[in-house]
């Protein structure tokens, strides 16, 4: 029997909250100038950063290329300039060691039903594949269960694997949460998702509770994407190098079409919309699919071994104690056929450029009370590998890292007035915040799409995790001089003609004074964390306040 808990959200907006920053008197004032934007400058060299790091000399800075050597250099000549110290070595570097997995021969999705035989087809109909490293897998006769979204979420009374054993068999689940299926506010979060409702948590909780496969039912709303973004492109993987090979893993991983698993609750005796139904009744339980599964994956696999670029300041009274600023600074590379470059100077020369910029503004000033970490990290377009193996081998404790701020695609377009917070209400950080993005005369925005699970899929991500409280927020599309809709069409053709092509390249027209204005405020939260007691917390029933309140009792306040 299933509980739902009522979850409301204005519970979120009154949290008990660490003291905010006051308006009144900023350490850092802002300063509005006649036009009614503020701070349009922040940095004498970030614009020499970003036209650097995207430049055709750095090769789309992919991994484990001439491009990462170009990149290691640049930042770390820059840090030994400033004075930022190294954990590391002179370079700053920590190795990040990631294994390529390339599928040789994958076969259809064999199923039987009754004595009867079936396939879905690779790519068309269905996608699967393995990230254990080994040559090959061979799922065999694994019984098919119905386990609704797959999750386990003790803070809402959910548990959609409640009284199932699971050895041996494959789990099916829908994408997303029920949060998003009803579009209740009271329910999960409603319409924003959370992490439960994320894929890559559906997988790792398939592999908690011990089953063989798990595929995920693919729909176009509640994923967030087309089945295109599933099947298309490339089926090469990386993950990170573990002891076990990633045998903690489910051996088959994988996605069909809702069309697919329409024919697989027919053999239940069932159609697709009363499986919506069950997966959100209040007495749930899993649902055998009278059918079996067999398929074989075969892999070839190499050992790349790319890195993090982490510096700091020691913080003068409370070293351990630490804000961390990241950005990634990879992506991807040389088209292996065509030869473009993919120059990724929006994604992420532009937050990479940023974390330097701030790190210069440190680096002049005094030294902070608590050490500020700059982290570089890397793989992040390979699945957020780099951040990820940093939170596994943290250079300073994370219990003690006060809060992390991330910096990912910022806004080329000028000043604006809306400053985005991904992942709205999620803790308190935004809080702090506030004060600042007020005193630019802006003000702070939901983001227009959370059912797509942004905050899931950058790299702060890898800290919450972790439990540690993050901003990840930026410029939003309402543009001080010319309007929202001058904002949207600049985003829209960003999406549709640069967003991960070889035309993201640098202008040299660019307007940076949007970017700018959001350095001041992240270098402004920082600082201010920095030089306080404070401790950012989680909003109350987050998914990630237990995380943060099992190390409560390690921290000063």
């Amino acid at each position: 029997m299933r509980h739902i808990i009522m979850c409301v959200s204005a519970l979120l907006l009154v949290t008990a909250c660490s003291p905010a920053p006051e308006v009144d008197e900023p350490l850092y004032p802002a300063q509005v100038d006649a036009d009614g934007y503020v701070d349009s400058h922040f940095s004498d060299t970030y614009r020499d950063h970003l036209r650097t790091l995207s430049s055709d000399e750095f090769e789309g800075r992919a991994p484990g290329t001439k491009g990462e050597e170009l990149t290691i250099d640049y930042i770390a000549s820059l840090f030994r300039e400033l004075g930022i110290q190294s954990f590391t070595n002179e370079n700053y570097t920590q190795p990040v060691p990631l294994v390529r997995i390339a599928p040789s021969r994958v076969t259809n999705m064999a199923l039987q039903h009754n004595g009867e035989q079936s396939e879905l087809a690779y790519r068309s109909e269905m996608m699967g594949w393995t990230n254990r490293v080994v040559d090959s897998i061979e799922v065999t006769d694994s019984d098919l269960v119905f386990v609704g979204y797959g999750i386990v979420a003790p803070e809402f009374n959910w548990n959609d694997y409640e009284g199932l054993d699971v050895e041996g068999k494959t789990v099916v689940m829908f994408v997303n949460d029920p949060g998003y299926a009803t579009q209740d506010p009271a329910l999960f979060n409603g319409n924003s998702m959370t992490y439960y409702g994320r894929w890559t948590y559906k997988f790792e909780e398939a592999a908690r509770q011990g089953a063989t496969g798990a595929i995920i039912i693919h729909e176009d709303g509640p994923a967030g994407y087309g089945w295109g973004v599933i099947a298309g492109g490339s089926p090469v993987r990386f993950t990170m190098k573990t002891d076990n090979n990633n045998m903690h893993r489910v051996e088959l991983e994988g996605w069909v079409t809702a069309d697919s698993a329409e024919k697989l609750f027919e053999n239940a005796g069932m159609s697709l919309a009363e499986a919506h139904e069950l997966a959100l009744s209040s007495d749930f339980s899993p649902v055998d699919l009278n059918t079996s599964l067999s398929m074989t994956v075969e892999n070839e696999f190499a050992y790349i071994d790319t890195h993090n670029i982490i510096g700091y300041i020691e913080g003068s009274t409370y070293p351990e104690e630490h804000v961390i600023y990241m950005a990634h600074w990879d992506h991807l590379g040389v088209d292996p056929v065509s030869g473009e470059i993919y120059n990724g100077a929006q994604d992420n020369a532009s937050g990479t450029a940023g974390v330097l910029s701030i790190a210069e503004r440190f680096a002049a000033g005094p030294q902070p009370e608590r050490t500020v970490v700059f982290a570089l990290v890397g793989a992040e377009e390979r699945g957020l590998l780099g951040s990820a193996w940093y939170v596994e081998n943290p250079l300073l404790p994370l219990d003690q890292a006060v809060a992390g701020i991330n910096m990912d695609m910022l806004n080329m377009y000028g000043p604006v007035r809306d400053f985005v917070v991904v992942g709205w209400n999620n803790s308190d950080m935004q809080a702090y915040a506030e004060p600042y993005v007020v005193a630019q005369n802006r003000y702070l925005a939901p983001e227009n799409n959370p059912e797509a699970g942004i905050f899931y899929r950058s790299d702060h991500f890898s800290m919450a995790k972790k439990g540690v409280p993050v901003l990840y927020a930026k410029g939003g599309l309402d543009h001080f001089e010319h309007g929202r809709e001058y904002g949207q069409e600049n985003q829209a053709r960003l999406y549709s003609e640069k967003y991960h092509k070889p035309a993201d390249e640098y202008n040299p027209d660019w307007d940076l004074r949007g970017v700018h204005q959001d350095l001041w405020i992240y270098f402004r939260v920082g600082h201010e964390l920095a030089n306080s007691r404070a401790w950012p917390v989680w909003a109350a029933g987050n998914e990630f306040e237990a995380l943060r309140l099992e190390t409560q009792d390690r921290r000063q306040r």
